[in-house]
C-alpha cells in the first residue's frame, strides 16, 4: 500500500476518499531502561534505549495504521502523520493517522 506524508500520489489520481485510517500504541517505559537512561542523562548524549522504543511504538502504530486503511478498502494513505501524547507517568501513546483514498 501507498503511504506518503503528501496530499497526492504523483502519477495517480484519487477518485475516492475513504475516511481517516489510524493506529496507535502506548507503551510504558521499564526499569531497566530507566536506570540505564538515569545514567545517561547525567553524562550526555543520546538514549538509546529510549529512541529503540520510539522507533518500535511508531511501526508498531504504522502497521496498525495500515491494517485500518485495507479494512477501510484504500489503495493509499495520504497526509500520514505522527502525534505523541501522555497517556500517564511514564506511557505514552503514539498515533499514526492519514487520510485512507483509492486510486484511479
Amino acid at each position: 500500500m501507498i503511504t506518503t506524508t503528501t496530499s497526492t500520489v504523483p502519477g495517480k489520481e484519487i477518485s475516492e476518499i475513504l475516511g481517516i485510517a489510524r493506529g496507535s500504541t502506548v507503551r510504558a517505559r521499564n526499569i531497566g531502561r530507566d536506570i540505564f537512561a538515569g545514567l545517561k542523562n547525567i553524562v550526555g548524549g543520546e538514549i538509546e534505549e529510549y529512541t529503540k522504543l520510539q522507533a518500535q511504538s511508531r511501526e508498531q502504530a504504522l502497521q496498525r495504521m495500515l491494517q485500518d486503511a485495507q479494512r477501510l478498502g484504500a489503495d493509499a494513505v495520504i497526509n500520514v502523520r505522527f502525534g505523541t501524547s501522555m497517556v500517564m507517568q511514564g506511557a505514552a501513546e503514539m498515533l499514526a493517522y492519514g487520510t485512507a483514498v483509492k486510486l484511479k
